[in-house]
């Protein structure tokens, strides 16, 4: 009987301690944030709210943006700024580039994941890697190899989904952009495409759980709690990156032993090689540590970004079979073969960087994906003093200013009455030629000084691998009546797959 009572006094006193702790935080959440103010944005709703929508958070963020361009969220530190104003966004990302940094309530919820990488740093970090990146992505020895491995992952992808009826291409696109990200960053062959890769599938799994998991601690203003009892969510993630870490590390030691074992001579061609080969210039910054960073960041923008986008890609052109078919004859148009059979590696070889550039519409229809579904569909700056954005609203210094991709390529007052269509000539000019927009306006590759330095690099893995699914295949989804979203996460990943039906076009050989 006293384990009894004892055991109902344990009980009562843990739920005296939640209701305490959850009154201390929607206090917080309340206290000093102007709240009806009308010279701070507008006030539309709490954390919470963002934690009851979080399965539908991009379109519930949408829905609120085309009655307030920019309004506030509350949570327990701060108050959350949302914009989809072009002005504003402008503002945060290049005339006040200094003023408005990833700040410490961002890198306090990224260091798990991104730990000192590009994206997660600012200042002299921030710097030293744009200046090793840019240098290294505008080599020709990087773009050749790159080409010549995003041309062979095109071709094993050809033949493993002619050898199915209906699959899931998003885990497929996966699987063959892990490959080609580890054969261009690091040298490394995964062969997870075909499977055969049990720790490459491990550590795949363990990275998109970590991120959809990071994620979740915007919305979860208990999070360091969990963490540091390492309980739930907080127990699962530090799982998942010990699995990454494991990976990652094992990588980062056969690299510098095979480096050291050959001659000065040979090329570096793969990115971690050629870190790893900067890094003699500053041994004491380049750690281990340092060089998992930059790998895991370097995974974030190269995978899940291209493999979405595509997946996406796919399902627009399922839903729109003309335009579908408007790319297949732009394909056949540069890169003429017989219709009876086709050598797919003889195909790919002839995708070359002057066939590239020609096909506008192929590049226009990769464009107005992005722009309805954009690699990361929410970002932000944090500002280091209080401030005006041009839209005439305050912000408090340590306010995030989050500018929304995702929404703003459904805002009629930037696109049109006809945001919402998929229409790729919207980018094409009388004479057929795309014509680019400002970037403040199109975001998915961000802007500013801090713009993606891996855009060609993406357009140029997208177009190809493209090029080969659709001179090979017609598309059509396996199941029309199933409603295709999103996984709540940094990137826009599909959630539960995109199942394909793929028609052959031609014979292979």
């Amino acid at each position: 009987m006293d384990f009894f009572w004892a055991a109902i006094l344990f009980i009562a006193s843990a739920v005296f301690l939640i209701f305490i702790l959850i009154l201390v935080v929607i206090v917080k959440i309340y206290s000093g944030k102007s709240i009806g103010n009308p010279n701070y944005p507008p006030v539309q709703g709490t954390v919470f709210h963002l934690l009851f929508n979080f399965n539908k958070l991009y379109d519930y963020l949408t829905e609120i943006a085309r009655k307030h361009p920019t309004f506030r969220v509350l949570s327990p530190d701060q108050s959350d700024v949302y914009t989809t104003d072009v002005r504003n966004i402008q503002h945060i990302l290049k005339t006040k580039f200094d003023t408005y940094t990833k700040g410490k309530y961002d890198r306090d919820i990224l260091e798990d994941l991104s730990g000192e990488g590009i994206f997660a740093v600012d200042g002299d970090k921030w710097r030293q890697q744009r200046k090793i990146a840019s240098f290294e992505f505008s080599a020709r020895v990087l773009r050749d190899f790159s080409c010549a491995v995003f041309r062979i992952s095109a071709a094993k992808l050809v033949r493993i989904i002619s050898a199915n009826y209906i699959f899931d291409i998003h885990d497929m696109l996966m699987r063959c952009t892990l490959d080609s990200i580890f054969k261009v960053g690091f040298g490394v062959d995964m062969n997870c495409l075909e499977g055969s890769s049990k720790e490459g599938i491990e550590f795949m799994k363990a990275f998109d759980d970590a991120n959809a998991l990071v994620y979740w601690r915007y919305v979860d203003p208990l999070w360091k709690l969990r963490r540091a009892l390492n309980i739930g969510s907080e127990a699962t993630l530090k799982k998942n990156i010990k699995v990454m870490d494991a990976f990652v590390n094992g990588v980062i030691t056969t690299k510098r032993k095979q480096l050291a074992e050959q001659q000065d001579s040979i090329v570096k061609e793969d990115i971690l090689s050629r870190f790893i080969e900067a890094s003699k210039k500053e041994p004491d910054q380049m750690t281990d540590q340092y060089l998992r960073d930059i790998i895991l960041n370097f995974m974030i923008a190269g995978k899940d970004s291209t493999a979405n986008t595509v997946s996406w890609f796919i399902y627009m052109l399922c839903k729109n079979p003309l335009i579908q078919e408007k790319i297949f004859q732009e394909v056949k148009e540069y890169i003429i073969d017989t219709d009876d059979e086709i050598n797919i590696d003889d195909f790919v070889d002839r995708i070359s960087d002057e066939i590239l550039d020609k096909m506008h519409y192929l590049h226009s229809a990769l464009t107005e994906t992005l722009r309805l579904y954009p690699g990361v569909p929410v970002d932000g700056r944090t500002t280091q003093e209080d401030d005006v954005l041009p839209d005439g609203y305050k912000v408090k210094k340590g306010e995030t200013v989050n500018y929304l991709a995702y929404t703003m390529g459904r805002m009629p007052y930037i696109w049109g009455d006809d945001a919402d269509e998929f229409r790729p000539e919207r980018w094409l000019d009388q004479n057929g030629v795309f014509q680019q927009e400002s970037p403040f306006k199109f975001i998915a590759f961000h802007a500013g000084p801090r713009i993606c330095l891996g855009k060609d690099f993406a357009y140029r893995q997208m177009k190809i691998v493209s090029i080969a699914l659709l001179r090979l295949f017609r598309f059509r989804l396996g199941d029309e009546t199933r409603k295709v979203t999103y996984r709540t996460m940094f990137t826009l990943h599909v959630d539960g797959g995109l199942h394909v039906q793929a028609l052959p076009r031609v014979a292979m050989c």
